[in-house]
């Protein structure tokens, strides 16, 4: 990936160009010292001098008011806030007519922003002072005051926070009174520019150290740079957080959202006071020191499939190389592309207008269809059909362009999914809620309705990363997640009756991703590449999970393996087995990797009765306790449920069961007495002392009973498989 740069050969603007900012991926206004607003048309290549603003109006910020938010559409799209050096903001409309002007702070007015609504205003000055204003330019409230200037503001995702500058500080405070401040030392020198993107939650830094930073919204370091030859003096998100681009003297730097750069320029531009993204996210535009506007488009990016390798060689152009034979094939398209995606088999690309949908076998005969809403900020893709993501909703197509469905939830913003929060399988749509993130929201993918019951998936920290399985039954659907702790979770998107069980797999786990060919799952956990090959061992035998990993440690280049490939193996086996009540391999396997107290004790299972009797203990051997008792009790298995309750100390539930059944009661309170005087304590217990009341204890009649109990019940095993036999012979 790469910038391609364009550059007029003499400037339209006599002195520095302060800021610029895009009104459509085509349109771009720019201000500038010599008091001028120049707009400038990227398809006719024109220029155009909006308005002249009067000498003493020096311009510093421009920020136009958001267009579109998830599906309601602005009405005032079409102007634009201006911040100057003689301490106002400036409301301006696209004509350039100056509709307000503000006495916001004493002396310049370095920063100013919308937030993502449009509701709000934040500017911030020379004087120390942080200001929230009403969309119509009313002061509501002076949010922080401090000694310093401010040199740059940016407002968090939901709007409820404000990102500023303290000297060498970073600060978020929120709007609300009396919630918590949360500051941090960023550089060692004053910082220049912030900026925090609204879809990956994360912030930028630059500063007069020569550095750039990325942090998470904790405050946390994620990237820290090297030092350039200059003071970086403007940074900014791409509007889909995947990438930022950097600005110093003479440099332009295109980053991915990790830090780690994927191009460096050095156009003859001066300074980048300010860096803008098209809405589209395919070019960015810089201010520069030397009069100029400095346009770049991110070109060259890659995607790759198996043998495929596709790249956007120019803006309207793809590349698709076969590696296996060389095999070049060259796409054309009538508008730019945005955004696209390889996976399946297919290769999706939207441009601005057109969805275009390309088979692997076929490159010359696209699919194409035209697309309800602008511009498209996420494609994901399954097996059977691929979702779209834009302004204005989220939309499920198959590969032959049929519309299937468009899932949508109360307070939904489109504009903040991204392929961490938004997961796709053949059956199932899941996504993270941003107002509140500890809930996903999980949909049919055929008809778009809540899956199940309707009940949401609620876990008790926030959520940041999303993923469903993609091979199997929908019975079987799992979905695995991150939360805010970085521990990494697995539950059933299944939705019916009972709640389903949140497992945790692994700590400090930061990123996910399941195989598209098996349910095979692996993550970066610490300093270690994880494979989980059978994550659903945790349901079936979770002793057994870490001998089921393999583990690279990544950080040196000659791995360390910790778990030999065939003890793997036999662990994967041993909890597939179990999985599918297959004892016998699971014997077997267990036996093959030393679990020797599990080898016996499936030994003793298949010595047992009755199926149910055996599927009860399958189900205690997994650990569902609960389905164990209820097998047994709708077999009429009374004794044997009030048994593995006793056989688990779980005396409270034995002596339910046997009170409610009339049956055994001297049972359990013969092992109750047994177990007590083993211990050398007395009985506490009130019902227990209730029911031992005049009850005397006679072991010889317990035994007979049990033996009574496990002979009738081996009877009643080999008698329905006798009539099973007769029904085949008839």
């Amino acid at each position: 990936m790469r910038l391609k740069i364009s550059l007029l050969k003499e400037p339209k603007h006599q002195e520095l160009v302060s800021c610029v900012g895009w009104t459509t991926a085509e349109e771009l206004y720019s201000c500038s010292d010599d008091h001028q607003i120049v707009k400038w048309n990227l398809l006719t290549s024109e220029t155009s001098q909006i308005v002249k603003l009067p000498d003493d109006i020096y311009p510093i910020d421009l920020h136009w008011f958001p267009k579109t938010l998830g599906i309601k559409k602005q009405t005032q799209a079409e102007s634009f806030v201006l911040t100057s050096s003689d301490g106002k903001f400036h409301l301006i409309s696209k004509l350039g007519r100056v509709e307000k002007s503000v006495e916001a702070h004493s002396g310049a007015v370095l920063a100013g922003r919308w937030n993502y609504e449009g509701t709000a205003l934040v500017t911030v000055g020379e004087d120390g002072q942080i200001k929230i204003w009403s969309k119509t330019g009313m002061l509501r409230s002076t949010l922080a005051q401090q000694g310093t200037p401010v040199y740059s503001v940016a407002w968090g995702p939901d709007s409820e926070k404000v990102l500023y500058t303290a000297g060498k500080q970073l600060i978020i405070k929120p709007l609300q009174p009396n919630a918590k401040v949360l500051q941090w030392k960023a550089h060692d020198g004053i910082i220049l520019k912030v900026d925090w993107n609204s879809v990956n939650d994360l912030i930028l830094s630059a500063g007069e150290d020569c550095k750039y930073k990325v942090w998470d919204s904790y405050g946390r370091p994620l990237y820290n740079s090297q030092p350039h030859e200059h003071p970086i003096t403007s940074v900014a998100w791409a509007p889909d957080g995947e990438l930022f681009a950097v600005g110093s003297f003479h440099t332009l730097r295109l980053c991915d959202k990790t830090g780690w750069s994927y191009a460096l320029e050095k156009p003859n531009t001066g300074s980048i006071f300010n860096i803008a993204w098209s809405i589209d996210g395919t070019q960015i535009a810089g201010a520069c020191g030397n009069g100029h506007v400095v346009f770049a488009h991110v070109v060259e990016q890659r995607w790759e499939w198996k043998n495929f390798q596709v790249t956007l060689t120019k803006r309207r152009t793809m590349q698709v190389r076969n590696v296996l034979n060389d095999a070049v094939d060259l796409l054309e398209f009538r508008d730019r592309v945005i955004k696209a995606s390889l996976n399946y088999a297919h290769l999706v690309v939207s441009t601005s207008l057109q969805c275009y949908v390309f088979s692997t076998k076929n490159w010359n005969t696209p699919l194409i269809f035209d697309l309800k809403e602008g511009t498209v900020s996420l494609i994901l893709q399954a097996e059977r059909h691929f979702l779209l993501v834009d302004g204005g909703g989220i939309y499920l197509y198959s590969y032959e362009g049929r519309f299937i469905s468009s899932p949508k939830f109360p307070g939904m913003r489109t504009d903040i999914l991204n392929a961490q929060t938004v997961s796709l399988s053949n059956d199932t749509i899941a996504i993270k809620e941003k107002a509140d993130e500890k809930i996903i929201f999980l949909f049919e993918a055929s008809t778009g309705k809540p899956l199940g019951d309707g009940k949401l998936l609620s876990h008790k920290n926030e959520i940041l990363e999303i993923a469903l399985d993609q091979k199997g039954l929908t019975n079987d659907r799992k979905i695995a997640f991150i939360d805010k702790n970085r521990d990494l979770y697995i539950t059933s998107v299944k939705r019916f009756g009972k709640e389903e069980q949140i497992i945790k797999l692994g700590t400090m786990v930061h990123t996910l991703a399941w195989c598209d060919t098996c349910n095979i799952l692996c993550g970066l956990q610490d300093t270690r590449f994880t494979v989980w090959y059978y994550p659903n061992t945790v349901y079936v035998d979770r002793d057994i999970l870490p001998k089921t990993l393999y583990e690279r440690d990544a950080r040196y280049e000659k791995f360390q393996k910790i778990s030999s490939k065939e003890q793997t193996m036999w662990a994967c086996l041993a909890a597939m087995s179990v999985a599918n009540r297959d004892m016998t391999t699971a014997e077997i396997a267990y036996a093959a990797i030393g679990e020797i107290d599990k080898v016996q004790y499936i030994n003793s299972i298949k010595n047992l009765p009755s199926k149910e009797s055996k599927m009860a203990h399958i189900l205690m051997f997994s650990g569902n306790m609960q389905e164990a008792e209820i097998v047994l009790l709708q077999a009429g298995l009374v004794y044997q449920a009030i048994q593995i309750n006793i056989n688990l100390y779980n005396w409270e539930r034995a002596l339910e069961l046997a009170v409610k059944y009339k049956t055994h009661v001297d049972t359990v309170l013969a092992y109750r007495q047994k177990f007590l005087e083993t211990f050398g304590k007395q009985e506490t217990n009130k019902r227990y002392l209730q029911y031992a009341e005049g009850l005397q204890i006679d072991w010889e009649k317990i035994k007979a009973k049990i033996e009574m109990e496990i002979t009738k019940e081996r009877e009643r095993s080999s008698n329905s498989q006798s009539s099973k036999g007769t029904g085949g012979k008839h």
